[in-house]
Protein backbone atom coordinates (compact mmCIF):
# COMPACT_ATOMS: atom_id res chain seq x y z
CA UNK A 1 0.00 0.00 0.00
CA UNK A 2 3.36 2.20 0.62
CA UNK A 3 3.93 2.08 -2.75
CA UNK A 4 0.74 2.72 -4.33
CA UNK A 5 0.85 6.18 -2.10
CA UNK A 6 3.93 6.88 -3.48
CA UNK A 7 2.61 6.41 -6.71
CA UNK A 8 -0.35 8.68 -6.02
CA UNK A 9 2.14 11.23 -4.74
CA UNK A 10 3.91 11.44 -7.73
CA UNK A 11 0.75 12.21 -9.75
CA UNK A 12 -0.22 15.89 -9.96
CA UNK A 13 -3.95 16.61 -8.59
CA UNK A 14 -3.90 12.88 -7.73
CA UNK A 15 -5.63 13.96 -3.90
CA UNK A 16 -8.45 15.31 -5.74
CA UNK A 17 -8.65 13.06 -8.48
CA UNK A 18 -8.31 9.87 -7.51
CA UNK A 19 -10.87 9.83 -4.17
CA UNK A 20 -13.83 11.64 -6.32
CA UNK A 21 -13.69 9.35 -9.43
CA UNK A 22 -13.47 6.39 -7.09
CA UNK A 23 -16.73 7.39 -4.90
CA UNK A 24 -18.42 8.65 -8.70
CA UNK A 25 -17.76 4.80 -9.95
CA UNK A 26 -19.12 3.15 -6.82
CA UNK A 27 -21.50 5.35 -6.91
CA UNK A 28 -22.70 4.99 -10.59
CA UNK A 29 -22.01 0.64 -10.52
CA UNK A 30 -23.01 -0.20 -6.85
CA UNK A 31 -24.79 2.77 -5.21
CA UNK A 32 -25.46 0.23 -1.94
CA UNK A 33 -21.94 -0.25 -0.91
CA UNK A 34 -22.68 3.21 0.32
CA UNK A 35 -25.62 3.19 1.61
CA UNK A 36 -25.53 0.22 4.47
CA UNK A 37 -26.02 3.06 6.77
CA UNK A 38 -24.63 3.73 10.55
CA UNK A 39 -20.97 5.37 9.97
CA UNK A 40 -20.51 4.33 6.68
CA UNK A 41 -23.18 6.22 4.91
CA UNK A 42 -22.73 9.18 7.01
CA UNK A 43 -18.92 9.59 6.14
CA UNK A 44 -18.48 7.86 2.79
CA UNK A 45 -22.56 9.39 1.33
CA UNK A 46 -23.74 11.70 2.88
CA UNK A 47 -20.50 13.29 4.96
CA UNK A 48 -20.02 16.31 2.22
CA UNK A 49 -21.62 19.11 3.98
CA UNK A 50 -20.01 18.91 7.57
CA UNK A 51 -16.72 17.76 6.11
CA UNK A 52 -17.07 20.88 3.74
CA UNK A 53 -18.13 23.38 6.64
CA UNK A 54 -15.01 21.92 8.78
CA UNK A 55 -12.76 22.52 5.94
CA UNK A 56 -14.71 26.11 5.36
CA UNK A 57 -13.35 26.65 9.44
CA UNK A 58 -10.36 25.05 8.88
CA UNK A 59 -9.55 27.08 6.12
CA UNK A 60 -10.55 30.10 7.79
CA UNK A 61 -8.33 29.63 10.28
CA UNK A 62 -5.06 30.10 7.82
CA UNK A 63 -6.13 33.35 6.51
CA UNK A 64 -4.07 35.64 7.73
CA UNK A 65 -5.32 39.39 8.73
CA UNK A 66 -3.44 40.87 6.05
CA UNK A 67 -4.73 38.85 2.34
CA UNK A 68 -8.47 39.65 3.50
CA UNK A 69 -8.47 42.67 1.40
CA UNK A 70 -6.91 40.95 -1.18
CA UNK A 71 -9.18 37.87 -1.14
CA UNK A 72 -12.71 40.44 -1.46
CA UNK A 73 -10.76 41.76 -4.38
CA UNK A 74 -9.81 38.49 -6.13
CA UNK A 75 -13.61 37.04 -5.13
CA UNK A 76 -15.40 40.06 -6.78
CA UNK A 77 -13.00 40.30 -9.75
CA UNK A 78 -14.18 36.67 -10.46
CA UNK A 79 -17.11 36.56 -9.71
CA UNK A 80 -17.61 38.89 -11.98
CA UNK A 81 -15.96 37.52 -14.70
CA UNK A 82 -17.64 34.17 -14.10
CA UNK A 83 -21.18 35.93 -14.26
CA UNK A 84 -20.38 38.26 -17.42
CA UNK A 85 -19.35 35.00 -19.13
CA UNK A 86 -22.77 33.35 -18.23
CA UNK A 87 -24.66 36.16 -19.04
CA UNK A 88 -22.87 37.27 -22.22
CA UNK A 89 -23.19 33.71 -23.60
CA UNK A 90 -26.61 32.96 -22.60
CA UNK A 91 -28.49 36.14 -23.69
CA UNK A 92 -26.53 35.61 -27.28
CA UNK A 93 -28.36 32.58 -27.56
CA UNK A 94 -31.35 33.48 -26.22
CA UNK A 95 -31.39 36.36 -28.89
CA UNK A 96 -29.05 35.73 -31.71
CA UNK A 97 -30.52 32.00 -32.56
CA UNK A 98 -33.54 31.52 -34.71
CA UNK A 99 -35.12 29.01 -32.16
CA UNK A 100 -33.35 30.79 -29.05
CA UNK A 101 -31.04 27.57 -28.29
CA UNK A 102 -28.08 26.19 -29.73
CA UNK A 103 -28.17 22.93 -30.44
CA UNK A 104 -30.59 21.90 -27.89
CA UNK A 105 -28.83 24.25 -25.40
CA UNK A 106 -31.69 26.38 -23.48
CA UNK A 107 -30.47 29.64 -21.96
CA UNK A 108 -31.68 28.95 -18.92
CA UNK A 109 -29.25 26.00 -18.46
CA UNK A 110 -26.14 28.11 -19.89
CA UNK A 111 -26.76 30.83 -17.53
CA UNK A 112 -27.60 28.52 -14.56
CA UNK A 113 -24.27 26.18 -15.11
CA UNK A 114 -21.88 28.72 -16.21
CA UNK A 115 -23.11 31.64 -13.09
CA UNK A 116 -22.82 29.11 -10.96
CA UNK A 117 -19.61 27.47 -8.96
CA UNK A 118 -18.80 24.62 -7.25
CA UNK A 119 -17.59 26.26 -3.70
CA UNK A 120 -16.76 22.49 -2.23
CA UNK A 121 -14.63 21.80 -5.31
CA UNK A 122 -13.34 25.14 -5.35
CA UNK A 123 -11.74 24.86 -1.78
CA UNK A 124 -10.17 21.72 -2.32
CA UNK A 125 -8.47 22.76 -5.71
CA UNK A 126 -7.46 26.22 -4.02
CA UNK A 127 -6.41 24.35 -0.63
CA UNK A 128 -3.69 22.08 -3.11
CA UNK A 129 -2.70 24.66 -5.80
CA UNK A 130 -3.77 27.99 -4.86
CA UNK A 131 -2.43 30.46 -1.62
CA UNK A 132 -4.37 32.13 0.86
CA UNK A 133 -5.85 34.60 -0.78
CA UNK A 134 -6.98 32.50 -3.49
CA UNK A 135 -8.82 30.67 -0.77
CA UNK A 136 -10.35 33.39 1.19
CA UNK A 137 -12.48 34.49 -1.84
CA UNK A 138 -14.78 32.11 -1.12
CA UNK A 139 -16.47 34.13 0.79
CA UNK A 140 -17.72 36.18 -1.99
CA UNK A 141 -17.46 33.48 -4.37
CA UNK A 142 -20.37 31.96 -2.63
CA UNK A 143 -22.43 34.34 -3.47
CA UNK A 144 -23.63 32.76 -6.73
CA UNK A 145 -24.74 29.51 -4.99
CA UNK A 146 -28.62 28.62 -6.05
CA UNK A 147 -30.95 30.21 -8.31
CA UNK A 148 -30.45 34.29 -7.51
CA UNK A 149 -27.79 35.28 -10.07
CA UNK A 150 -29.60 33.68 -12.81
CA UNK A 151 -32.98 34.89 -11.58
CA UNK A 152 -31.50 38.36 -11.83
CA UNK A 153 -29.98 37.57 -15.46
CA UNK A 154 -33.10 36.33 -16.92
CA UNK A 155 -35.08 39.36 -14.96
CA UNK A 156 -37.03 36.92 -12.85
CA UNK A 157 -36.22 38.67 -9.70
CA UNK A 158 -38.12 38.59 -6.52
CA UNK A 159 -36.96 34.40 -4.80
CA UNK A 160 -37.78 34.83 -1.18
CA UNK A 161 -35.75 31.44 0.15
CA UNK A 162 -32.44 33.36 -1.12
CA UNK A 163 -32.11 35.60 2.37
CA UNK A 164 -29.28 37.54 4.17
CA UNK A 165 -29.00 34.61 6.92
CA UNK A 166 -28.22 31.92 3.96
CA UNK A 167 -25.76 33.71 3.06
CA UNK A 168 -24.67 34.36 6.73
CA UNK A 169 -24.36 30.70 7.32
CA UNK A 170 -22.20 30.18 4.48
CA UNK A 171 -19.33 33.07 5.54
CA UNK A 172 -20.13 32.09 9.49
CA UNK A 173 -17.70 28.90 9.64
CA UNK A 174 -14.91 30.92 7.86
CA UNK A 175 -15.57 33.92 9.99
CA UNK A 176 -15.09 32.22 13.06
CA UNK A 177 -12.41 29.67 12.02
CA UNK A 178 -10.55 33.14 10.60
CA UNK A 179 -11.43 34.73 14.26
CA UNK A 180 -9.41 31.79 15.83
CA UNK A 181 -6.64 31.86 13.83
CA UNK A 182 -5.84 35.47 14.06
CA UNK A 183 -6.29 35.70 17.96
CA UNK A 184 -4.24 32.63 18.48
CA UNK A 185 -0.98 31.44 16.57
CA UNK A 186 -1.00 27.97 18.46
CA UNK A 187 -4.81 28.01 17.29
CA UNK A 188 -3.57 28.28 13.32
CA UNK A 189 -1.09 25.87 13.63
CA UNK A 190 -3.10 23.10 15.67
CA UNK A 191 -5.42 23.43 12.63
CA UNK A 192 -3.03 23.86 9.81
CA UNK A 193 -2.52 20.12 8.52
CA UNK A 194 -6.56 19.99 8.95
CA UNK A 195 -6.58 20.99 5.70
CA UNK A 196 -4.95 17.70 3.71
CA UNK A 197 -6.31 15.45 6.23
CA UNK A 198 -10.08 16.85 5.32
CA UNK A 199 -9.67 16.95 2.14
CA UNK A 200 -9.64 13.90 0.19
CA UNK A 201 -12.93 12.71 2.76
CA UNK A 202 -15.00 15.83 1.75
CA UNK A 203 -13.92 14.68 -2.20
CA UNK A 204 -14.97 11.27 -1.86
CA UNK A 205 -18.17 12.70 -0.29
CA UNK A 206 -18.44 14.93 -3.20
CA UNK A 207 -17.90 12.26 -5.82
CA UNK A 208 -20.65 9.76 -4.11
CA UNK A 209 -23.12 12.45 -5.22
CA UNK A 210 -22.36 12.21 -8.80
CA UNK A 211 -23.77 9.67 -11.46
CA UNK A 212 -21.84 8.85 -14.38
CA UNK A 213 -24.39 7.73 -16.71
CA UNK A 214 -25.60 11.60 -16.86
CA UNK A 215 -23.72 11.84 -19.56
CA UNK A 216 -25.99 9.03 -21.66
CA UNK A 217 -28.84 10.98 -20.56
CA UNK A 218 -28.04 14.41 -21.44
CA UNK A 219 -25.68 13.40 -24.64
CA UNK A 220 -23.49 15.40 -26.32
CA UNK A 221 -25.24 18.60 -25.14
CA UNK A 222 -24.68 18.73 -21.72
CA UNK A 223 -20.94 18.27 -22.40
CA UNK A 224 -20.90 21.14 -24.86
CA UNK A 225 -22.16 22.75 -21.55
CA UNK A 226 -19.27 21.13 -19.45
CA UNK A 227 -16.71 22.25 -21.87
CA UNK A 228 -18.15 26.00 -22.68
CA UNK A 229 -18.12 26.61 -18.57
CA UNK A 230 -14.62 25.40 -18.14
CA UNK A 231 -13.15 27.35 -21.25
CA UNK A 232 -15.78 30.50 -21.40
CA UNK A 233 -16.46 31.37 -17.70
CA UNK A 234 -12.80 29.75 -16.36
CA UNK A 235 -11.53 31.75 -18.70
CA UNK A 236 -12.96 34.78 -18.69
CA UNK A 237 -12.66 34.42 -14.67
CA UNK A 238 -8.69 34.24 -14.96
CA UNK A 239 -8.82 37.38 -17.69
CA UNK A 240 -10.15 39.27 -15.30
CA UNK A 241 -7.87 38.13 -12.53
CA UNK A 242 -4.96 39.29 -14.90
CA UNK A 243 -6.40 42.43 -15.83
CA UNK A 244 -6.74 43.05 -11.69
CA UNK A 245 -2.92 42.17 -11.50
CA UNK A 246 -1.92 44.76 -13.96
CA UNK A 247 -4.32 47.62 -12.75
CA UNK A 248 -3.06 46.43 -9.51
CA UNK A 249 0.80 46.87 -10.74
CA UNK A 250 1.42 43.39 -9.24
CA UNK A 251 5.03 42.05 -10.16
CA UNK A 252 4.47 39.71 -13.11
CA UNK A 253 6.02 36.85 -11.27
CA UNK A 254 2.59 37.27 -8.84
CA UNK A 255 0.17 37.24 -10.90
CA UNK A 256 -1.81 33.84 -9.92
CA UNK A 257 -4.58 33.25 -12.07
CA UNK A 258 -5.37 29.79 -10.99
CA UNK A 259 -7.87 30.53 -8.66
CA UNK A 260 -10.07 31.27 -12.15
CA UNK A 261 -8.82 28.30 -12.79
CA UNK A 262 -10.65 26.35 -9.97
CA UNK A 263 -14.04 28.26 -9.94
CA UNK A 264 -14.28 27.11 -13.58
CA UNK A 265 -17.27 24.50 -12.63
CA UNK A 266 -20.90 23.90 -11.72
CA UNK A 267 -22.52 23.25 -8.36
CA UNK A 268 -24.47 20.29 -7.84
CA UNK A 269 -27.14 22.78 -6.03
CA UNK A 270 -27.85 24.15 -9.59
CA UNK A 271 -29.16 20.97 -10.55
CA UNK A 272 -32.14 22.58 -9.01
CA UNK A 273 -31.83 26.06 -10.33
CA UNK A 274 -33.90 25.23 -13.45
CA UNK A 275 -37.22 24.33 -11.14
CA UNK A 276 -36.74 27.56 -8.86
CA UNK A 277 -36.46 29.92 -11.62
CA UNK A 278 -39.92 27.79 -13.18
CA UNK A 279 -41.21 28.54 -10.18
CA UNK A 280 -40.67 32.39 -9.83
CA UNK A 281 -41.24 32.68 -13.73
CA UNK A 282 -44.01 29.55 -15.20
CA UNK A 283 -43.28 30.55 -18.53
CA UNK A 284 -39.96 28.56 -18.31
CA UNK A 285 -41.20 25.26 -17.24
CA UNK A 286 -41.82 24.58 -21.13
CA UNK A 287 -37.71 24.26 -20.31
CA UNK A 288 -37.30 22.96 -16.81
CA UNK A 289 -36.63 19.14 -17.62
CA UNK A 290 -34.47 19.55 -20.49
CA UNK A 291 -32.51 22.27 -18.88
CA UNK A 292 -32.31 20.34 -15.23
CA UNK A 293 -31.20 17.73 -17.76
CA UNK A 294 -28.17 19.59 -19.50
CA UNK A 295 -27.00 21.14 -15.98
CA UNK A 296 -26.47 18.30 -14.17
CA UNK A 297 -24.24 16.97 -16.98
CA UNK A 298 -22.13 20.42 -17.12
CA UNK A 299 -21.92 19.64 -13.00
CA UNK A 300 -20.45 15.87 -13.72
CA UNK A 301 -18.38 17.06 -16.89
CA UNK A 302 -16.48 20.27 -14.88
CA UNK A 303 -16.27 17.74 -11.80
CA UNK A 304 -14.40 15.02 -13.68
CA UNK A 305 -12.85 17.71 -15.83
CA UNK A 306 -11.49 20.79 -14.03
CA UNK A 307 -9.09 19.25 -11.56
CA UNK A 308 -6.78 17.98 -15.05
CA UNK A 309 -7.28 21.64 -16.42
CA UNK A 310 -6.35 23.61 -12.82
CA UNK A 311 -3.36 21.14 -13.49
CA UNK A 312 -2.24 22.05 -16.94
CA UNK A 313 -2.86 25.83 -15.77
CA UNK A 314 -0.38 25.63 -12.88
CA UNK A 315 2.22 23.78 -14.85
CA UNK A 316 1.59 26.84 -17.64
CA UNK A 317 1.78 29.24 -14.33
CA UNK A 318 5.42 27.63 -13.17
CA UNK A 319 6.64 27.94 -16.88
CA UNK A 320 6.18 31.55 -17.00
CA UNK A 321 7.55 31.82 -13.61
CA UNK A 322 4.41 32.69 -11.89
CA UNK A 323 2.98 31.38 -8.64
CA UNK A 324 0.95 31.47 -6.09
CA UNK A 325 3.74 31.53 -3.44
CA UNK A 326 5.05 34.59 -5.55
CA UNK A 327 1.91 36.30 -4.52
CA UNK A 328 1.01 35.23 -1.33
CA UNK A 329 5.05 36.44 -0.40
CA UNK A 330 3.89 40.14 -2.35
CA UNK A 331 1.17 40.74 0.30
CA UNK A 332 2.86 39.58 3.13
CA UNK A 333 5.50 42.01 2.32
CA UNK A 334 3.09 44.81 2.15
CA UNK A 335 0.87 43.49 5.18
CA UNK A 336 4.24 43.81 7.36
CA UNK A 337 5.23 47.42 5.54
CA UNK A 338 7.94 46.47 3.69
CA UNK A 339 8.12 46.96 0.19
CA UNK A 340 8.23 44.47 -3.17
CA UNK A 341 11.65 43.04 -3.75
CA UNK A 342 10.24 42.43 -7.55
CA UNK A 343 8.50 45.90 -9.39
CA UNK A 344 6.27 45.70 -11.65
CA UNK A 345 6.36 44.87 -15.14
CA UNK A 346 10.85 46.39 -15.17
CA UNK A 347 13.22 44.29 -15.98
CA UNK A 348 16.94 46.33 -15.06
CA UNK A 349 18.55 47.06 -18.60
CA UNK A 350 21.89 45.78 -18.86
CA UNK A 351 24.84 47.85 -18.19
CA UNK A 352 22.44 50.48 -15.85
CA UNK A 353 22.79 51.20 -12.52
CA UNK A 354 20.42 49.05 -11.14
CA UNK A 355 21.54 45.80 -13.08
CA UNK A 356 25.42 46.46 -11.58
CA UNK A 357 26.83 45.19 -8.75
CA UNK A 358 26.69 47.95 -5.54
CA UNK A 359 29.99 49.54 -4.56
CA UNK A 360 31.06 47.82 -1.40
Amino acid sequence: MDSLFRTLAKVPGALLIVPLFLAALINTVAPQVLEIGSFTTALFKDGAVPLIAMFFFVMGSQIRLGSVSSSLEKGVVMLVGKYVAAIVVGLSVAWLTPDGSLFGLVPLAIIAAMGNSNGAMYIALTGQFGNRSDKGAVAVLSINDGPLLTLIALGAAGLADFSAMALLAVFLPILLGFTLGNTSDIAREFLAPGEKIILPFALFAIGAGIDLTVFATAGAVGFLLGIMTIVLSGGLAMLALQVWHVARRHPKPTRNVIGGACEATTAGNAIATPAAVALADPSYQAVQGVATTQVASAVVVTAVLIPFVVVAVSKWQARRGVSPEAEEALYEERRAGRSPSTEPDSEPEPGSASSTPAAT
